[in-house]
């Protein structure tokens, strides 16, 4: 009797234990965090503005068999008007710079030109092309400019920007030196814009 007792207890432990039958082991996933795109910032480059600039250059004057050249500092001012096209932006600017040459004195560079430019956002790499007006005490030459650029937008209301413009003015100082001089300008700027 002792073991039918000692077996009824055993089976009524192991039917006990075994009641709720099989509990697989709870394992949590863990949960992806949420994470938003942020898309990056379209800049609108539509609009007027203004501003300063300032840089080096070197010009050469050249006549058939002879050549001179010097270097010079440019400062002065710019206006224009943008148009963003989306992936285009296309407009136009009047600048003034003046001129001081290290050793023949002071000149001033009017220009008008084209500025055609590819939107990557805040950076605007852009070519010119245009006219420019060059006047000196003894010289006053109509010629073409042209270049490139790149501006960065810091905020909607302010630009800065470096730019390389190549000036070329042919038959200079007829009156002077003859038919056949040419007077050429490389000029490396960099520029600060305010934005309407």
């Amino acid at each position: 009797m002792k073991l039918a007792s000692y077996a009824i207890i055993a089976g009524l432990a192991a039917t006990a234990a075994n009641a709720g039958g099989y509990v697989p082991p709870v394992v949590e996933t863990p949960v992806a965090p949420i994470v938003e795109t942020v898309e990056p910032v379209a800049a609108d480059w539509t609009g007027f503005y203004a501003g300063v600039q300032y840089g080096k250059g070197n010009a050469e004057l050249s006549v058939p068999g002879a050549s001179a050249d010097e270097d010079f500092d440019a400062y002065g001012l710019h206006a224009g008007y943008l148009r963003d096209f989306g992936q285009f932006v296309l407009g136009g600017e009047a600048d003034y710079n003046r001129i001081n040459l290290d050793e023949s004195g002071d000149a001033d560079l009017f220009r008008l030109r084209g500025r055609a430019g590819y939107d990557m956002g805040k950076f605007l790499p852009y070519a010119t092309l245009g006219v420019a007006q060059l006047e000196s005490d003894d010289l006053s030459e109509t010629g073409i400019t042209y270049g490139i650029g790149a501006d960065y937008m810091i905020n909607d209301k302010f630009t800065v920007g470096a730019e390389y413009s190549r000036n070329d003015f042919k038959d200079v100082a007829e009156d002077v030196v003859g038919s056949g001089a040419d007077l050429d300008t490389d000029l490396f700027q960099v520029r600060a814009s305010y934005r309407f």
